[in-house]
């Protein structure tokens, strides 16, 4: 097993970065973080100065050689053009949610990194976290049988969220692209390729008043989604209904966003935008849910362990687990059922995703060391 690490930058210095960061450099030895870039300089100095690493330019970053790993980290509007120029100066990459906002663009990207035989990889990556792990050991042990429907559902209150960042305004930043795609690679990465949906997206009350006292009284216009409604019909005949509404309130914590029915029991999962929560289970005959206890790794946060993972596949050889394939799959769910609130009709999916393999078992609270971390995600 090569285990060389991996000289890495981070592109966009947002404030997810300070989430994403602390995972990169502190957890995974494969990952050598050694620089950060940022279109507005400052922000990259400062970041820089935060972590211990070199700020860099745009221009610097794509033509440095030592640098193979870049995890791009800007937003979701401009994932196309930053993708693009990092494979284009042969860098794998690894994005935050989602690859592009359009489906032609990520399949163009895609197409440019098989040709460069890059890897490309894409958040949401909490489906490796124990929950989401625990919930498919539960379904591929057939401990609830046979499963026949599942429902995922989440809501937001999005003037609170709004009137604070001024984020969930702009293409991309809505209920369903930004958040519910991680309900639904949740639910793809445990039941497989879903082969057509219905649904309806839609902005209600687009205009809004910031709540903010900069900006207390001041209104916006909301061009991304606020809600969505889907049915999602799966390859192995799982039927699934989602929804995603953020004209709600914000509950925490939300129990069960995820449930799924099978002949035998049903499975209730928390909020898969975490990597850790309760899994509870109902079995045929009894009147109250278990905890199922937990045997997975990386039970708290570890936003871009994707991106460790997508390092050891490239070291090793195979394919990665958060890969662009799952990536456009969950994408094209979603434009699925926004095509099919237009057209009123059942929109058929076309791509399909590879199964991957679970993350092994026993790895939950034996040794907390990275490298036996390490060890649960270099593992096929």
């Amino acid at each position: 097993m090569n285990g060389k690490p991996m000289k890495t930058a981070v592109l966009g210095c947002g404030m997810i970065s300070s989430t994403y960061l602390p995972t990169l450099i502190q957890k995974f030895k494969i990952l050598e973080v050694a620089g950060c870039c940022d279109a507005n300089e400052e922000a990259a100095i400062r970041t820089a100065e935060r972590f211990g690493l070199q700020a860099m330019t745009p221009e610097e970053l794509l033509a440095d050689e030592s640098i193979e790993l870049v995890v791009n980290l800007t937003p979701g509007s401009a994932h196309y053009e930053t993708n693009k120029q990092l494979l284009k100066a042969g860098k794998h990459v690894y994005c935050e949610k989602i690859l592009t906002l359009e489906l032609d663009e990520a399949k163009e990207l895609m197409v440019l990194a098989d040709d460069k035989h890059l890897y490309l990889g894409a958040a949401p990556d909490t489906f490796l976290g124990s929950a989401v792990q625990t919930a498919r050991y539960v379904v591929d042990s057939g401990m609830i049988g046979s499963v026949s429907s599942c429902y995922a559902s989440v809501t937001r209150d999005y003037s609170f969220f709004t009137g604070l960042s001024g984020n969930g305004l702009a293409k991309g930043g809505g209920i369903a692209f930004d958040f519910g795609v991680y309900h639904v690679t949740a639910l793809i990465s445990i039941l497989g390729c879903v082969k057509e949906v219905t649904g309806v997206m839609d902005t209600r009350k687009p205009a809004g008043v910031y709540q903010t006292i900069d900006k207390l009284g001041e209104t916006y216009t909301m061009e991304c989604e606020n809600i969505m409604a889907g049915t999602l019909v799966f390859e192995n005949g799982v039927v699934g209904n989602l929804l995603f509404d953020s004209n709600s309130l914000f509950t925490l914590p939300e129990r069960p966003a995820v449930v799924i029915h099978g002949t035998e029991g049903i499975l209730y999962m928390a909020d898969p935008n975490n990597f850790a929560g309760e899994v509870k289970v109902l079995l045929k005959g009894n009147t109250e849910p278990f905890v199922m206890q937990q045997a997975h790794g990386f039970d708290e946060e570890y936003r871009g362990v994707g991106a460790a993972e997508m390092a050891w596949s490239i070291r090793n050889g195979r394919k990665n687990r958060a890969n662009k394939e799952m990536a456009y799959h969950a994408m094209e769910i979603l434009h699925g059922i926004a095509e099919s609130g237009k057209s009123k009709q059942f929109c058929a999916i076309q791509s399909k995703f590879e199964q991957m393999p679970p993350l092994p078992r026993g790895y939950r609270n034996i040794i907390r060391s990275i490298s036996r971390e390490e060890v649960s995600i270099a593992l096929n």
